[in-house]
């Protein structure tokens, strides 16, 4: 666990603070320490094994992150945000949903088979890691979305961010992702219909990620009222 929070923390001081990589890191980075803390304080049963599951589930972002850094093909969930990074009409709630929706979408998934795999587990085994995974994160989804969503003023001119993020829901995500976990292991002695599979999720999952992070034609704050309606055509 400390090896990938190092590796966060890194990330943290090597990206520029707006950079789209960069916002989602930060809100991983709470999520991965709350976690941490909950696993050392007991509040996870066996600690062992909500320790690989949390490391399994953090590494495949990291490697996405990786991949994207040496000029790789990351996996599709992850390209939208990679791509959009640092498109100006791209808002910062918009960088960290994209990023949770591709790591809870795609990554929770395959990370719990993994732990299986190493394990020796089925997915009902980890279903109650799973499910406090789920509830950290969803505790920590009201005050993400306070502390990026725009202010009362511009969230009256870019009333396209309340509809666009109404429509993304992290508790249908996370469903989404035990469902997809239970039939991959369930496909896992056909491995040509679990990589069918596998691709497909990712494939779904990066389209949401790119409705997510559609380019929003928001006038900047900073902009007096006569600037702004020019700028808005």
């Amino acid at each position: 666990m400390e090896a990938v929070l190092a590796r966060m923390h890194e990330l943290d001081r090597a990206l520029p603070a707006h950079d789209g990589v960069a916002v989602f890191n930060r809100v991983y980075l709470t999520v991965t320490e709350t976690l941490h803390g909950r696993i050392g304080g007991g509040d996870f049963p066996d600690r062992r094994r909500a320790g690989d599951l949390t490391v399994r589930f953090a590494r495949r972002y990291l490697a996405a992150v990786e991949s994207a850094a040496e000029g790789g093909r990351s996996p599709a969930c992850w390209r939208p945000l990679f791509q959009y990074r640092r498109h100006p009409g791209v808002r910062p709630l918009q960088y960290a949903l994209a990023g949770i929706n591709a790591h809870i979408g795609h990554d929770l998934a395959l990370a719990v088979v993994d732990t299986c795999r190493a394990l020796g587990l089925r997915p009902v085994d980890l279903e109650g890691d799973f499910d406090r995974v789920g509830d950290t994160l969803i505790a920590l989804e009201e005050r993400i979305r306070e502390d990026l969503m725009p202010g009362p003023d511009l969230l009256e001119v870019a009333d396209p961010v309340t509809h666009l993020l109404g429509s993304w829901s992290l508790q249908r995500a996370r469903d989404g992702a035990w469902a997809a976990a239970r039939l991959l292991w369930t496909l896992r002695r056909t491995p040509d219909l679990a990589e069918e599979f596998t691709e497909s999720l990712d494939s779904g999952v990066g389209l949401v990620g790119r409705c997510l992070l559609t380019p929003l034609a928001v006038p900047h704050p900073r902009l007096p009222a006569r600037a702004a309606v020019a700028w808005r055509g």
